[in-house]
């Protein structure tokens, strides 16, 4: 392996300066250099400034010894020295020990060394992932560990600040909550497509969900309902994907946690609404429906001009409000199911948690305003959404806000989803200007009039598909839209200043069984070495496994 070693211009003064010093200090590097202790140090035959240092100079390390371990031992020697080191420089003059000690220190931080390590993470797991770390990865097993305990600060991871604090660099144990959030959603995704059609003759009954959490359970089926149809004649043209034009489809399911040790873990009952994204005809005809429409109650007096109404995206609130033929609305679902839990639980301490993904995440908005505007006394109401587009305006982001719904949103800066629909992109400048009373005055006027003026809600924590070392950095929009690809993400991330996490665990066999053409080829070419050599030794490869369940959460 060959690494490229670029120094900064303003280490090479630096390097010049202590050149004669550490010629005379052989004692400051004892038993053979720090760099490396299996070879005794060697000064170069000629001096440093008289040596051509090119940026693109090729450093070929000894066998067996990587730029990793160069730079480890280099922040060693920042760091407090040993007690044989103290030993020896006791000995020197204490001048030439501090003028050592101190060039010495001004050299190695000049190589800026915060700066290699990225490159250096990036590139030991491109190159050194060995084959028991990749089947690892590749496993589609879960392997789940214990969780820390939540129960002292609940609230807070549940969004009673907004998160603050908790987003960049991101908490653990908040990633742990969102990444199972996001699991919620895949086991709604598997539901619906293990049961495509909705019987139209009589009222459903409960579906099966293989859940993730053993902890839960299912206590309800959620439908929504377009208020539009396709023509008869539709049918008889593609009669073998009717479900594609229903009306009235099976989108998510509402959970309650039924485990006193996770109940004593995270401090109280959760009780989960998990909405899947769009997959029929009749969704995808609603979801550009892209007017926005006044949601204030009948018995609420309009508001002035001047002052911002709340409105939503109307088909979001279509499908989140039309009855079906022997199926009830999915506002009246949710709100029926969160009253009969909280009368069956009351007394205990219980929480709603609502998860969706891309058009579930915009109808978990409109439930959690329902929820809070409706239901007396309902306890605390957070919304983990992945994906999301904007659901309305800022008078209804307004109204989300003073109602006490809690929204993050987690969001990759490559998904065009997450940009519309809306003629408004720049909300910080949006914000920036409505801090002018009379600039305020005249974007309401704007907001109330104009059919596309929509406008995001709640906390963000913001991703990049491009960070991932798995990841194309041209994936595609359906790769940086995947509900797979966001929680891979999730669980990689640690700040927005910092690489991927190295030692994240989540399991690589569901991103490449759904976005192959999306992984870089060295991944791709090893699990295809991984694959043969387990047909080899007779192991059924992770690889040929076409159903699975979703992959693991991330492990501490």
């Amino acid at each position: 392996m060959q690494a490229s070693l670029t120094w900064p211009s303003q280490a090479s003064s630096v390097v010049i300066n202590t050149y004669s010093l550490l010629s005379k200090q052989l004692s400051f590097l004892p038993g053979g250099s720090l760099l490396n202790p299996k070879f005794p140090p060697q000064l170069p035959s000629k001096p440093i400034h008289s040596l051509s240092v090119s940026a693109t100079t090729k450093i070929k390390p000894v066998e067996s010894y990587n730029l990793k371990t160069h730079i480890s031992n280099l922040e060693k020697l920042l760091a407090e020295p040993s007690h044989d080191q103290e030993q020896i420089q006791e000995q020197q003059p204490s001048t030439e020990k501090t003028n050592s000690k101190n060039n010495y220190k001004r050299f190695l931080e000049a190589l800026d060394l915060s700066r290699m390590w990225p490159d250096m993470m990036k590139q030991e797991v491109e190159e050194n992932l060995s084959p028991k770390q990749f089947q690892r990865l590749l496993s589609p097993s879960p392997k789940y560990s214990p969780r820390n305990s939540l129960a002292s600060r609940w609230p807070e991871y549940h969004g009673s600040n907004d998160w603050v604090g908790l987003l960049d660099p991101l908490d653990e144990n908040l990633r742990r909550e969102i990444v199972r959030y996001g699991e919620f959603i895949q086991a709604a995704y598997m539901a619906f497509h293990s049961d495509l059609a909705t019987p139209t003759d009589q009222a459903p009954m409960l579906r099966h969900v293989t859940l993730p959490e053993r902890s839960y359970k299912v206590t309800k089926s959620l439908y929504a309902t377009s208020s539009v149809g396709l023509p008869p004649w539709f049918d008889d043209v593609i009669p073998d994907l009717g479900w594609m034009t229903q009306r009235s489809s099976w989108i998510g399911y509402v959970a309650v946690c039924d485990d006193q040790k996770e109940i004593k873990r995270m401090g109280r009952r959760d009780i989960v609404i998990a909405l899947r994204g769009t997959s029929t005809c009749l969704e995808w005809a609603e979801n550009v429906r892209d007017l926005l429409i006044s949601v204030n109650d009948a018995e609420e007096s309009p508001p002035s001009q001047e002052l911002l109404q709340a409105k939503v995206e109307c088909g979001f609130w279509s499908l989140y409000k039309t009855r079906g033929t022997h199926i009830p609305s999915l506002s009246e679902s949710i709100t029926r199911e969160v009253q009969r839990l909280m009368e069956l639980y009351k007394g205990e301490s219980l929480s709603i948690t609502i998860t969706g993904h891309s058009l579930g995440a915009a109808l978990s908005v409109l439930a959690a305003d329902e929820i809070k505007k409706s239901v007396a006394d309902a306890p605390p109401v957070a919304v983990f959404t992945f994906g999301g587009p904007r659901v309305g305006n800022r008078g209804f982001a307004n109204r989300i806000k003073s109602n006490g719904v809690k929204v993050l949103r987690i969001v990759n800066s490559q998904d065009m989803i997450t940009r519309v629909p809306g003629m408004f992109v720049n909300e910080t400048l949006d914000y920036k200007l409505r801090e002018e009373v009379k600039a305020n005055t005249m974007l309401n006027i704007l907001d109330n009039n104009m059919p596309w003026a929509y406008s995001h809600v709640g906390s963000e924590l913001r991703l990049d598909s491009k960070m991932s070392p798995y990841l194309k950095p041209n994936a595609d929009v359906a790769c940086c839209h995947d509900l797979e690809a966001y929680l891979h993400l999730v669980d990689g991330f640690l700040a927005s200043d910092r690489p991927f996490r190295s030692n994240a665990k989540r399991s690589l066999f569901k991103l490449l069984h759904e976005q192959g053409s999306n992984v870089k080829k060295l991944y791709i070419n090893k699990a295809k070495s991984l694959q043969e050599l387990n047909f080899e030794q007779g192991i059924s490869s992770p690889l040929s496994l076409q159903n699975c369940l979703p992959s693991p959460s991330s492990y501490y």
